[in-house]
């Protein structure tokens, strides 16, 4: 697409087609910027959850607890529009384990309330990761002994916690880097390789009905990640370690999105092993990109239902997550300290040129035509990417 807009008519008028197509009536950029709390209007038509269930798939979106404590029309949109939930921060290592022995479970219990009475699964994130950890667990003097009681501790008391309530667990995150190797992390550090075996066998002992994932950024197309990751879980399979799936986490922008064809081959090489495979975290930055933003929105757009179509073209992708579902309340300005406008509404709640995008290829299970011809016009996938 980034071709065609260079030449200014050719692109505006393939942006207005496609958001013709998804039901915007104008090519007006939307603002990002906040205005004045209104009850949300929600969208007319089927729901998201509605339209990905008839196609046996979970659409589901991370939850931030300050906003599902302290902003209605988050909560009611969330509920409308999802069947999952992802806490964003309330499950990690340092929010339910803040102090060593000292379990607090408020924050994630308040989502798993809120998912229990919507209707909605729950995925549960993470046990182990590199990131979020406590302070008193990084700076304290343990024995490798000590260390493995205590990550076994956290995991079995976490798991089974919500044994009844939470049946699917990134129960490793990142623990692959850049270049394809172990991550050289704290728990690298102190158990070695095998604490990645370790925790989903005593996530497994916790809950043994828990759908347990690998989960990654980075490794969602093919490359030299994607085949660490691929070789990581097989041997985990050859060892027999109780292991269900791999999520795909898909934080991306507009310039950095893989290509179809290659998601659909890394996702049917994972299914081959008898492994789900599930996007887990998707965003599509724009800040980044120079153009106008009803083009950057089209842009992304595209990309959100290329990827929806993925994952409804395999069989084992059994879910699709975003990383939260407005831009509100979205991680990356935080982050970057830049605006951004990466998610499916708007910081309004308005739904964006995405979410129609993503509804459309729901409703028809393929991708609308206007969104094709501007993939195709950008080089990010070919003809044969949708036959794969």
């Amino acid at each position: 697409m980034r071709d065609c807009i260079k030449h200014q008519n050719m692109g505006m008028a393939l942006i207005c087609f496609l958001l013709l197509s998804l039901s915007i009536v104008s090519c007006s950029p939307a603002s990002p910027v906040a205005q004045p709390e209104a009850t949300v209007a929600l969208p007319a038509g089927s729901t998201l959850r509605a339209l990905a269930q008839a196609h046996g798939l979970s659409i589901g979106a991370a939850v931030n607890v300050a906003a599902l404590d302290g902003d209605p029309n988050y909560d009611r949109l969330l509920g409308y529009e999802f069947n999952m939930v992802t806490p964003e921060n309330a499950m990690k290592f340092d929010q339910t384990e803040p102090e060593q022995d000292v379990y607090t479970f408020a924050a994630a219990d308040k989502i798993v309330d809120f998912a229990r009475s919507h209707g909605m699964q729950v995925r549960g994130h993470n046990l182990v990761w590199y990131e979020n950890l406590p302070d008193w667990l990084t700076q304290g003097h343990f024995s490798r002994d000590q260390l493995m009681a205590i990550l076994h501790d956290h995991i079995t008391t976490v798991v089974s916690h919500y044994a009844a309530q939470v049946n699917i667990w990134d129960v490793v995150n990142e623990g692959i880097d850049d270049n394809g190797n172990l991550r050289d992390s704290f728990w690298l550090r102190a158990l070695g390789p095998q604490y990645i075996d370790l925790a989903f066998r005593w996530a497994h002992e916790a809950n043994p009905q828990a759908k347990l994932f690998y989960n990654d950024y980075g490794g969602e197309g093919l490359g030299h990640k994607s085949d660490a990751i691929y070789n990581l879980v097989k041997s985990l399979l050859q060892r027999k370690v109780p292991i269900s799936g791999v999520g795909l986490q898909m934080h991306i922008s507009l310039d950095n999105a893989p290509a179809p064809s290659a998601v659909i081959a890394n996702m049917k090489r994972l299914a081959a092993l008898g492994l789900q495979v599930q996007i887990t975290e998707m965003d599509v930055a724009v800040q980044n990109d120079t153009r106008p933003m009803s083009a950057r929105l089209a842009a992304q757009a595209g990309i959100y239902a290329s990827m929806l179509h993925a994952c409804l073209s395999v069989h084992q992708c059994t879910a699709f997550v975003l990383w939260g579902f407005t831009d509100r309340y979205s991680w990356i300005p935080q982050i970057t300290g830049h605006s951004d406008a990466p998610l499916i509404f708007d910081t309004d709640y308005r739904p964006k040129p995405a979410y129609y995008a993503l509804a459309s290829a729901l409703k028809t299970g393929s991708l609308p035509a206007a969104i094709f011809l501007s993939i195709s016009a950008s080089g990010l996938m070919n003809s044969s990417s949708l036959s794969q």
